[in-house]
């Protein structure tokens, strides 16, 4: 009975049943009474080993949240925004879905003694970062193709007003400025609003990687394939100072480490900024590749391994600033098969004020946006997610609209481009076209034209929602096309570069899938012959 005290678990009966067994006689005693002490010890060796199997359970499980804690504590975290922005969140589409879109962004930052070591120059150290690497991924709502599309660093746009989040200095607006400037001004938040302003789309969410995070990252995945035609040095020349230091011979070579941050430095040795964008989308496509061969999701070992230098090497916006979201948003771009992964590179000319810098090259650069607006696949294989888009088509409001007399309208002139002039007297002219239909406050801003890619009606509250609407439904102006703004006092229509003559806005067809520019530089990511052609200065 003691016994049974002692074990906490063993009914009493039982002890009473075996005792009286005992008394039996003898070689009946013998045999049962063993029969018994065995089946006791193993019941015994039963309730130890669920006792250290419960013990070892709660052990792992408890090593598996300090793990878990350990790769949150690696992640660092900031603002989505630190800029104004105008841009809005699409709406779902018929199926509820929506499109997702993040910016990647490459930090040259040398604020520490690794990336000091790996990015050259010691007097830059304590600079502010530059976004030299700028990639916006679209995925689409319904999960089945992705849109990637970079910005040379060298493109000059406008950057808005931005505060940084851990000084509070305020930056003015410019248009002066290269977009790889905007992280100086108020972090990968102000880098995000400058994307959205120039583009019009809602991103939801950044990650920022600086040169150690390059090394780190490539090292972990076990290197990436890339490819050139001939011998590559990327070397200073009596011409050209600097260089990645970049040396393959031609062919195919799977680089890790320093040499991977080489590849995606290498500017000089391609002979262009955009071309070097097209290297950095091989490497991508390569690794995405890479990842897939590996099994990454489903080897323990292998996502252990990338857990820990993924967060150890990526800045996040805190609204994804813990490892379950990260993986859950690597499960969503998991999804889409490789054939459906196009990268591509913005359109720009040449910068009429800077010969060394690029701009926007106008419509062609407008249609890249306007298919990541509609959420239209760069694949010829896919299209708009879920055919009408509320976000696209624009809502009616429950506002109603002032008698057109009422209603005062500014127009101003947003003619302007980064590659065209502004087209003069387009305020006056759709200023008067809005009188000849009875809004009589119509009026011209005399204000010096402004940038505007597509033509945009804002008002600046709720109750003008509905006489912005009936401004633009009286010039075919889309109702997606009517924005709620701060920036203005009354309805206001701005003429952008879309419409740049005539009184009627221009009808345009939505683009259809893989309706990109020719110079948009499209690649697959399962397209795995590809070899960059080295600027012959640099071949050896």
């Amino acid at each position: 009975m003691a016994r049974s005290g002692v074990q906490g678990e063993v009914p009493a009966v039982e002890d009473t049943m075996s005792l009286t067994t005992r008394k039996g006689s003898g070689s009946g005693r013998g045999r049962g009474g063993r029969g018994t002490d065995r089946k006791r010890r193993r019941r015994r060796v039963l309730r130890w080993s669920a006792t250290v199997l419960a013990v070892v359970i709660l052990g792992t499980a408890a090593a598996g949240y300090l793990y878990y804690e350990h790769l949150n504590g690696n992640l660092r975290s900031g603002e989505r925004s630190s800029g104004d922005s105008k841009a809005r969140k699409a709406e779902p589409n018929a199926a509820g879905q929506t499109p997702l879109n993040i910016l990647l962004i490459g930090s040259d930052s040398r604020n520490s003694d690794a990336n000091v070591a790996l990015g050259g120059s010691r007097d830059n150290r304590g600079n502010p970062p530059l976004g030299d690497v700028q990639m916006l991924i679209h995925l689409s709502a319904d999960r089945e193709s992705a849109s990637v599309v970079s910005i040379p660093r060298d493109t000059r746009v406008k950057i808005p007003r931005c505060t940084d989040p851990k000084t509070g200095e305020v930056f003015p607006e410019t248009d002066r400025r290269i977009i790889n400037e905007s992280l100086a001004r108020g972090g990968p938040g102000c880098t995000l609003a400058t994307w959205q302003n120039l583009t019009g789309v809602y991103i939801d969410h950044w990650m920022m990687i600086d040169f150690a995070g390059v090394v780190r990252m490539a090292d972990a995945i076990g290197g990436v394939e890339v490819c050139v035609n001939q011998n590559v040095w990327d070397r200073p020349l009596p011409a050209q100072k600097g260089g990645s230091g970049l040396k393959l011979t031609a062919g195919p070579h799977k680089v890790k480490g320093v040499q991977a941050l080489q590849w995606l430095r290498t500017r000089h040795a391609w002979g262009s900024d955009p071309l070097r964008a097209r290297a950095q989308h091989m490497y991508m496509n390569s690794m995405m590749r890479t990842l897939r061969s590996q099994n990454v999701f489903t080897d323990t070992g292998r996502l252990m391994d990338l857990a820990e230098a993924a967060t150890k090497s990526l800045q996040v916006s805190e609204e994804i600033g813990t490892v379950k979201k990260l993986y859950d948003l690597g499960m969503q771009l998991k999804t889409v098969p490789p054939d459906r992964i196009t990268m591509t590179t913005l359109p720009t000319v040449e910068d009429s004020q800077n010969r060394e810098h690029l701009v926007p090259a106008g419509d062609r650069a407008e249609q890249i946006w306007r298919m990541i607006r509609g959420d239209v696949a760069f694949d010829k294989k896919g299209g708009q997610s879920g055919a009408a888009k509320p976000a696209e088509q624009g809502k009616p409001s429950a506002d109603p609209a002032a008698p057109d007399a009422q209603i005062g309208v500014t127009v101003r002139n947003g003619t302007r481009s980064d590659a065209q002039a502004a087209v003069p007297g387009r305020a006056a002219t759709i200023a008067q076209a809005l009188v000849g239909k009875g809004f009589a406050r119509a009026a011209k801003d005399t204000a010096p034209p402004t940038a505007e890619a597509a033509t945009v009606v804002r008002y600046p509250s709720a109750d003008l929602e509905g006489d912005a609407q009936q401004v633009a439904k009286a010039l075919g102006i889309p109702l997606s096309s009517v924005k709620k703004s701060t920036d203005v006092s009354g309805v206001t229509v701005v003429v952008g570069a879309d419409w740049r003559e005539g009184t009627a806005y221009p009808v345009q067809p939505p683009p259809a899938a893989g309706d990109l520019p020719d110079d948009a530089d499209a690649l697959s990511a399962d397209d795995s012959g590809k070899c960059m052609d080295v600027y012959k200065p640099y071949r050896w």
